[in-house]
């Protein structure tokens, strides 16, 4: 059965979601259709709306989510209706050179790289005023009902509250795993980590698990800092309190740099920056914000000749559908917090209200 729903269709750059009926077709062999119980806003998804994050519109944004399985499609055996899961932005196919490799996570199914908005088919699911509405990234949770391809949906607990664990789909995986899984800090290492936002405090809580004896949060919103030190920042540090480079400032906090630098915010100045901020030998920088479209960056080769090491982090290099289950199980034993990632709870009606909050750091 086609399902009638509400969904927030990104109709243009630049503008609002509009939140419209839209007709959300029943899964195809090895698709899975989802009621969607929560979701969270991430900054990827507003890279999308001022198009930083080149994507095909009309668009249903919208990765960190959380729900019920409504129906499977043919062939579909990890999930069954009524099984508590949370969509995956990353798939594990567990047949391509990513998913077989111990180095990687990012699966060739996944639509990154050359976005198609579109299901392994080449059509979309869902239908507004007539028109094809495409999906976003392989998930599209900004809507009450989206479908998924099996790959890219994992079984949780059922004891699991959608409206925390939810954070798992995106956020919070992100960013500890650029820690615990990217990086591997090490007991007693000194880590920075450039941006406080819900993905950045992940990575705080990332080095503080991994036994970090010193950990730096960098931002430019001073009303993050209570948070993070909450969460395990030892040092909190304002760009502007300073006239120097941040990199210079960090390099005299620590002598000779941090043993691990993050750069979660995803511009190209504190990426350099974030490098420059690590020891010159054997420090490791990790770039965990989303680049932007048509940026490039410039920066000295000596910075990495001396040894550095500069890596990319795509949810937080976790093989997904192995992961998430994992994790939400931890949480469910208390190993890490979600509560203080979650500063404001709106309806769905209210997402707009949503989006301006993030954009004001609140």
């Amino acid at each position: 059965q086609v399902i009638k729903c509400k969904a927030a269709v990104l109709w243009e750059l630049n503008k609002p979601f509009s939140i419209e009926e839209v007709e959300v077709a029943p899964p195809k062999a090895h698709e899975v259709r989802i009621k969607i119980l929560a979701t969270g806003i991430c900054r990827s998804d507003d890279h999308v709306i001022n198009g930083a994050l080149v994507m095909p519109f009309p668009i249903i944004l919208g990765h960190e989510a959380a729900g019920v399985v409504e129906s499977v499609g043919e062939g579909v055996t990890s999930v069954q209706p009524g099984d508590k899961v949370i969509p995956l932005f990353v798939p594990q196919c567990g047949e391509c050179n990513s998913c077989i490799s111990t180095k990687g996570n990012l699966c060739t199914k996944s639509d990154f790289g050359a976005p198609s908005g579109l299901m392994a088919d080449g059509t979309t699911r869902f239908t507004c005023k007539g028109k094809a509405i495409y999906h976003f990234i392989g998930t599209s949770t900004f809507t009450e009902y989206t479908v998924v391809h099996e790959t890219a949906v994992a079984k949780i607990p059922a004891a699991a509250p959608l409206e925390k664990v939810c954070l798992i789909g995106c956020g919070f995986s992100t960013g500890y795993g650029a820690a615990v899984q990217t990086a591997k800090v090490e007991p007693g290492s000194t880590c920075a980590v450039f941006g406080l936002g819900g993905v950045g405090l992940s990575v705080v809580m990332g080095c503080k698990a991994a036994g970090a004896s010193r950990i730096i949060a960098v931002d430019i919103n001073k009303d993050k800092f209570a948070k993070a030190k909450e969460l395990g920042a030892t040092d909190c540090i304002n760009p502007k309190d300073f006239t120097k480079p941040i990199h210079e400032v960090l390099m005299e906090m620590t002598g000779l740099g941090v043993d691990y630098s993050f750069e979660v915010i995803g511009l190209t100045e504190t990426m350099t920056a974030a490098l420059a901020s690590c020891h010159f030998n054997y420090g490791v920088s990790v770039i965990v914000g989303v680049p932007p479209a048509t940026k490039k960056i410039t920066f000295d080769p000596m910075l990495l000749f001396s040894g550095r090491s500069w890596k990319g982090s795509v949810f937080g290099g976790w093989k997904s559908k192995d992961a998430v289950p994992k994790l939400v199980a931890d949480y469910l034993e208390k190993k890490f917090v979600l509560d203080p990632l979650i500063t404001h709870t709106l309806p769905f009606n209210k997402i707009n209200e949503g989006f301006d909050l993030l954009r004001q750091g609140k």
